[in-house]
């Protein structure tokens, strides 16, 4: 599968009403505090520039 056609299939998730909800669920998630932190540390971890331990 090419990567247009599963970003196309990623797109009609998001449009579905399944995608929408799970859209808001994720963006609720990350506005409490205690999630934002968590998501910051995972992403500087994958970026490189996280603690090693």
């Amino acid at each position: 599968m090419s990567i247009f056609k599963k970003v196309a299939k990623v797109a009609d998730v998001a449009k579905s009403p399944q995608g929408r909800r799970a859209i808001e669920q994720a963006k609720r998630y990350a506005q409490d505090p205690k999630n934002k932190e968590k998501i910051d540390r995972v992403v500087n971890k994958v970026k490189g520039r996280g603690k090693s331990h």
